[in-house]
């Protein structure tokens, strides 16, 4: 076997080991969500992720893929392994919308935006980026830098779920008539918990495999690299949340600390090949600061979101994307200037067409669960099976 046709089969396995790692996300998201929830919609919860990753992944094999990058193919690696990878992140984006909707948002109405998002909105996006780009030589061509989709992905579940929010509305007595807001509690922390750290083990895959190959000395480097960053940015988002907690409530949540150390994994995903070991610090614990400050802000603003994927996904995938321009700008292929159009097109554009298509859905399929459904619990409602039957539910 020659060095091409081992280098071939190196990089088709790191393609589909990261794929794997990648999965792992969706019992991240399930569990993560499930924990967060109230127990009498855990299993509404828990069917929504599954939906949507078979629903995601078929309608990207069937039409997204083809509108992101045309043919299927690859010169370096499996041309199958190739989609399997890019398989692995369409459903995250939605994941993301599903669980900020949680708690009154109804099973099918989200299946079918899943539909056209993994086959349309995504995809177009993808298409821009890292996909054949239909915009190139055009004003709205994107120069931005995004290695695994700081904007791409995160920001673009932020976009739709802010959509999607806005449509929907509040949980039942979330914003009370009075003023100020009711705390919700997480019904299962050990879940939570265990969520977060599968989506952090995912993230490896996630970042990692984007490298793109590991089948020489440089790229294996830059691979362990990578996932080094990423591991950090995680790291510190957690401490930098705890140490606010703590000084501020004298208390440590949990739910918080986690949310901070995605925050920071959503930081970085944008350019975690490209900084030093320690730049990784900085931006991991501005991302952990920005979920504090954002789940205040967003309830501020009466935007009901269960987990926190306003603040962890849509301002931390900012926050990445412009951290590229400001710690990796070159002058040449990398600007500041460059990431902030990135971020501003791929907004417009995803809020926009989520906003309208979701309209469209509540229309013809109602969004929301009615208030005796909401209060019952999706459970029975939406799937006649209560994931906790044995325990009297909290209304």
């Amino acid at each position: 076997m020659d060095l091409q046709s081992i280098s071939y089969v190196i990089d088709t396995f790191f393609a589909i080991f990261s794929m794997t790692l990648i999965i792992f996300m969706v019992p991240g998201f399930a569990m993560l969500e499930a924990g967060l929830v109230r127990t009498k919609n855990v299993t509404a919860v828990l069917m929504v992720n599954t939906m949507i990753y078979a629903i995601a992944s078929l309608a990207f094999l069937l039409i997204g893929y083809s509108i992101a990058f045309g043919d299927f193919g690859s010169d370096s690696m499996s041309k199958w392994a190739a989609f399997l990878f890019q398989m692995a992140f369409v459903g995250k984006a939605i994941n993301i919308m599903s669980g900020g909707v949680s708690e009154r948002a109804k099973v099918l109405p989200l299946a079918l935006f899943t539909v056209i998002m993994g086959g349309f909105i995504y995809p177009v996006i993808v298409n821009w980026s890292w996909g054949s780009d239909m915009l190139a030589g055009t004003l709205l061509d994107l120069t931005m830098y995004d290695l695994a989709g700081s904007t791409v992905i995160h920001s673009t579940g932020g976009w739709a779920l802010l959509a999607a929010i806005l449509i929907i509305g509040a949980r039942r007595g979330r914003y009370p008539k009075e003023g100020g807001v009711r705390v919700i509690p997480a019904s299962n922390i050990p879940l939570v918990t265990l969520g977060a750290f599968l989506l952090w083990i995912g993230w490896f895959g996630f970042n990692g495999g984007s490298v793109g190959s590991i089948a020489s000395k440089e790229n294996a480097d830059l691979v362990a690299l990578t996932i080094m960053n990423t591991n950090t940015a995680g790291l510190s988002g957690a401490i930098i949340v705890g140490a606010f907690m703590y000084f501020r409530y004298k208390k440590l949540d949990i739910t918080m600390v986690l949310n901070g150390a995605l925050g920071g994994l959503v930081a970085i995903t944008a350019g975690p090949d490209l900084y030093d070991i320690y730049t990784p610090i900085l931006i991991g614990s501005i991302g952990g600061a920005l979920v504090v400050f954002g789940v205040s802000f967003f309830d501020k603003l009466k935007l009901d979101d269960p987990v926190g994927a306003l603040s962890v996904h849509l301002l931390n995938g900012i926050w990445g994307t412009l951290a590229v321009g400001i710690f990796a700008s070159n002058g040449e292929d990398i600007t500041f200037l460059g990431q902030l159009k990135g971020v501003i097109v791929v907004a417009i554009f995803a809020f926009v067409v989520s906003y309208l298509i979701l309209f469209l859905i509540n229309k013809i399929a109602p969004l929301r669960a009615h208030n005796d459904e909401e209060m019952q619990g999706l459970d029975v409602e939406e799937c006649g099976l209560e994931a906790y039957p044995e325990f009297k539910r909290a209304f």
